[in-house]
């Protein structure tokens, strides 16, 4: 692996503008919102719900019926985190560990580590640690911790080298 370099010449070209948002299946989209906009100060862009054609060709769920919410960071993030209920077609939990292949984590840069682990701990949220400093790599001198949504999905709190 090497850092800094552009995509080889065996690569598709294509117009790659930027991440657009992630979106996150979660088991009761009420409960979701009120953790990530409630727990975390995520901003509430928009919510719907529906059975839509479009939605059915591209889930592969026929006559699937959706509740999405869209979340971002603050009202200058242009990322956006999609949370999906599936009401017509619901799937059973996963354990999503962060060493599992097909696993992921959302990481949310912050200012005050210390004190946002302090406060959502007394809230009932579940740490896997408390923020660690890190000590090597590109983010030497920064501090993370990982946290589990209430779907059990990895959140890494990452707080910048000042």
């Amino acid at each position: 692996m090497t850092d800094g370099h552009a995509p080889t010449e065996n690569a598709v070209r294509w117009r790659l503008i930027d991440a657009y948002h992630t979106g996150l299946t979660v088991s009761d989209l009420d409960r979701s919102i009120a953790f990530y906009r409630d727990l975390l100060g995520m901003t509430l862009v928009h919510a719907q719900e529906g059975q839509r054609p479009y939605l059915a060709v591209i889930t592969g769920f026929a006559d699937v019926y959706l509740r999405t919410a869209f979340l971002k960071a603050s009202d200058a993030a242009l990322y956006v985190l999609e949370l999906l209920e599936y009401r017509s077609h619901p799937g059973r939990p996963l354990e999503p560990m962060t060493n599992q292949p097909g696993s992921g984590h959302l990481c949310i840069s912050v200012s005050g580590i210390s004190e946002i682990y302090a406060a959502l701990s007394q809230r009932g949220v579940e740490f896997v640690s408390p923020p660690e400093p890190i000590t090597s790599g590109i983010n030497q001198g920064a501090l993370g911790c990982y946290l589990r949504d209430p779907d059990g999905f990895t959140i890494e709190l990452f707080e910048a080298r000042t």
